[in-house]
């Protein structure tokens, strides 16, 4: 399930439920720099929710470095899984002597660039 039929799902879930008084996308909220999210009110307060996916490139090159089970590396960090990521894909792996390397994506494959997104 893609971000956004996984957002559409919980604001369908969410607004049918009793304690939501209020349930709308952080985008309707005005959250312009997260695209699959909710704001959701219940008698507590308000919370919002941002819902990010797996980006295959980045999941696929972290698991061929954390396979590799390489004992000078400490951590490995994607960074889609931040909370603010930028838009940036990648990862930062950190060495046992405290040197990191930072592994960015400078270019989306054509293919990929080339793919027109399709409603759910």
């Amino acid at each position: 399930m893609r971000p956004q039929r996984f957002s559409d799902l919980m604001l369908d879930l969410a607004k049918n439920e009793p304690t939501a008084s209020r349930v709308q996308t952080l985008t309707k909220a005005g959250d312009t720099e997260h695209p699959f999210g909710l704001t959701i009110t219940l008698a507590s307060g308000e919370s919002r929710w941002q819902f990010t996916g797996q980006l295959p490139g980045e999941a696929w090159l972290v698991a061929v470095l954390a396979t590799a089970e390489c004992p000078e590396i400490k951590a490995i960090e994607r960074w889609s899984t931040r909370a603010t990521t930028g838009g940036r894909k990648g990862l930062t792996a950190t060495f046992h002597n405290g040197v990191r390397i930072f592994a960015r994506r400078s270019q989306t494959p054509r293919a990929a660039r080339d793919l027109t997104p399709t409603p759910v």
